[in-house]
């Protein structure tokens, strides 16, 4: 074999092996192709989400952003009727004492100018109550006369002073419902 002979053997053997290269490097860069492909895919997804969770977390604040000025709303308009509540409560804690004492004093049986005089008290705190309070209920005048058919009620003892509202009705729920028994009512 000649010198030429022998590099051409030579070069054919390196063409073989840039040929057999070349192919395994062509079906690497299609497996690439389709990886960018899959990758591109994914992508377009990723982004695709991205702009719904945008737009999601947009609605999110604008309802946060509601729901805190309705708890706002509420709040105040809770914190409102809780005063109001307070205030009537204290009003009628205030009547209750006013109307305590006038049935105390007629049954210790005070003269009548003493009863023409609460009469009077309560005529005024009724009058008052009905202009500053907008009260609309029975006039004073009844209150008394229904006072005055109280009188053979038995006096009930005094409590201590109730906490909270609930506490006010039940204790007056007892009362009356005493009262129902020790005249013979039914409840």
């Amino acid at each position: 074999m000649s010198a030429g002979m022998m590099i051409e053997l030579l070069v054919a053997f390196l063409l073989v092996l840039t040929i057999g290269y070349c192919m395994t490097l062509n079906r690497r860069l299609k497996r690439l192709r389709n990886d960018e492909e899959a990758l591109r895919a994914t992508i377009a997804e990723l982004i695709t989400a991205t702009e719904i969770a945008e737009r999601a977390i947009l609605g999110l604040k604008a309802t946060a952003g509601d729901c805190d000025k309705n708890l706002a709303h509420r709040l105040m308009e809770a914190e409102r009727l809780a005063s109001d509540l307070q205030y009537y409560v204290s009003q009628g804690e205030g009547v209750v004492g006013r109307l305590v004492k006038i049935s105390d004093a007629v049954r210790s049986g005070a003269a009548a100018p003493q009863k023409l005089a609460s009469h009077a008290a309560l005529e005024r705190d009724v009058e008052y109550d009905r202009v500053n309070n907008g009260y609309r209920g029975v006039s004073a005048h009844a209150h008394y006369e229904a006072m005055e058919r109280e009188q053979s009620a038995p006096v009930v003892e005094a409590v201590e002073k109730p906490r909270n509202l609930k506490d006010v009705a039940a204790a007056t729920s007892e009362r009356l419902m005493a009262i129902r028994q020790k005249r013979g009512v039914a409840a």
